[in-house]
């Protein structure tokens, strides 16, 4: 978290130099940013740098979080039809946020991609382990609900299939950028359907029954 002569700075000259570490981050792996860059974009100088954040890290920290609201800004617009859309329904209109988000804010989906392809994989589990938390007790409380309303079969281990959607979130946003090697959203749009399909219908063949599985 910045320190607080960060947040008693100008809002102008705070924006300045949060969109310029954005630039830079978006534009460089976390390991390959350079503090040198941003704060000589920025106008400021290298001590004072230090004056508002502990190092790096505590920036870089700051602009994850910074996109998980905005990205929340998105998705609380579906939340708005949670009665209005059954479990499924829901998932689905949150990717769809969610490539929504990328679409208008392409720095910041552009580092999340790159953390997600960073080899650091301590990192990854650093910055990402409060929202990987809030997201699986997100999908608790959905998944409750949709037992509640007779959506989800109330025999699966709720926890275990909100740990599940959780890392699919990860998983397809990984997929994607290993197989299909360009920025193509609406392609991965094709990706969130095939797996709610699956989610929805299992990968059992229909029409067979427990007789002819053994």
């Amino acid at each position: 978290m910045p320190k607080s002569t960060f947040f008693n700075l100008p809002a102008d000259k705070r924006e300045k130099i949060l969109q310029v570490a954005i630039e830079e981050f978006a534009r460089h792996s976390y390991r390959e940013a350079s503090v040198n860059r941003i704060v000589e974009r920025s106008g400021i100088a290298k001590g004072s740098f230090y004056q508002y954040f502990e190092d790096k890290k505590d920036l870089f920290k700051f602009i994850i979080e910074k996109s998980g609201e905005k990205k929340l800004e998105y998705l609380g617009q579906v939340l708005n039809n949670l009665e209005q859309l059954d479990f499924f329904e829901l998932v689905r209109e949150l990717y769809a946020a969610g490539i929504k988000f990328a679409k208008e804010n392409p720095e910041l989906f552009a580092i999340g991609q790159r953390l997600l392809k960073d080899d650091d994989r301590n990192l990854f589990e650093e910055i990402m382990e409060d929202p990987k938390n809030k997201g699986q007790q997100f999908f608790v409380e959905l998944l409750k609900k949709g037992i509640q309303r007779g959506e989800i079969d109330p025999g699966i281990s709720v926890e275990l299939v909100a740990m599940l959607l959780v890392w699919m979130n990860f998983a397809i946003s990984e997929y994607f950028l290993n197989e299909k090697k360009k920025n193509d959203l609406m392609g991965l749009m094709e990706i969130v359907d095939e797996l709610i399909y699956v989610i929805k219908n299992g990968i059992k063949a229909k029409g067979r029954t427990e007789n002819a599985d053994r």
